[in-house]
């Protein structure tokens, strides 16, 4: 101690003010790497983020083309059926027609032929007609055959058979060796209309025209 009684202050011992320095700067040193390591990693962040942002932007551009690209093609799919199925049905309504008109014009025609074969006034203009709607007849079934609903290509195909049965049984009354009179005759091609209207329904029916029409329930004894 000195003479005023004050003990000098021990060499290589801090006082309390040095420590308190100390301690600030090295807060302050601390609290500077803090800032600088915040600082890096938002740099990080950022150029990151601009690194990464146009591989974003793309994935977002190319899955937006993508959903595009399959509404297009639904689309497209869905006009091609339309179109697909618009053209099916022009075509079926196309080979009805024809398969009306020679199916009508060959039973006329049997028709005409018997009764020319009953009052024995068959000549070759009367065979050549009947040949050439036999002949256009088969035409029209063989088309129907590519085209038409099963529904009625089975009801076609019926038809076409009783009707090659009616022309076998009229060639037989006119060679002399009938199987059925000619009354019998008559009568299987007035059935033969009666059976069409029906074949006509089932056509339009095909074709969307009209439903199928209810038959009114047998007569019961």
């Amino acid at each position: 101690m000195d003479s005023r009684g004050i003990a000098p202050m021990e060499r290589g011992v801090p006082g309390h003010h040095e420590l308190g320095c100390r301690r600030h700067i090295q807060s302050s040193r601390g609290a500077g790497m803090d800032n600088g390591l915040t600082a890096l990693i938002a740099a990080l962040v950022g150029v990151t983020g601009t690194l990464l942002a146009p591989i974003f932007s793309q994935r977002i551009v190319f899955r937006f083309q993508e959903r595009q690209f399959e509404r297009q093609q639904r689309a497209v799919q869905a006009q091609w059926t339309r179109d697909r199925e618009e053209t099916r049905l022009s075509e079926r309504r196309a080979c009805y027609i024809a398969t009306n008109t020679a199916y009508r014009r060959y039973r006329i025609q049997l028709m005409n032929y018997l009764w020319d074969v009953h009052q024995g006034t068959v000549t070759p203009t009367c065979r050549d007609e009947l040949e050439a709607a036999r002949h256009a007849h088969h035409a029209a079934f063989a088309e129907a055959q590519l085209v038409a609903s099963s529904v009625v290509l089975a009801e076609l195909d019926a038809i076409a058979k009783e009707l090659a049965q009616a022309y076998r049984r009229v060639k037989r009354l006119e060679e002399g060796n009938p199987v059925r009179s000619f009354e019998e005759i008559e009568q299987d091609l007035q059935d033969l209309w009666e059976r069409w209207k029906q074949m006509r329904g089932l056509m339009r029916t095909c074709l969307g025209v009209e439903g199928p029409s209810s038959r009114p329930p047998a007569n019961q004894a």
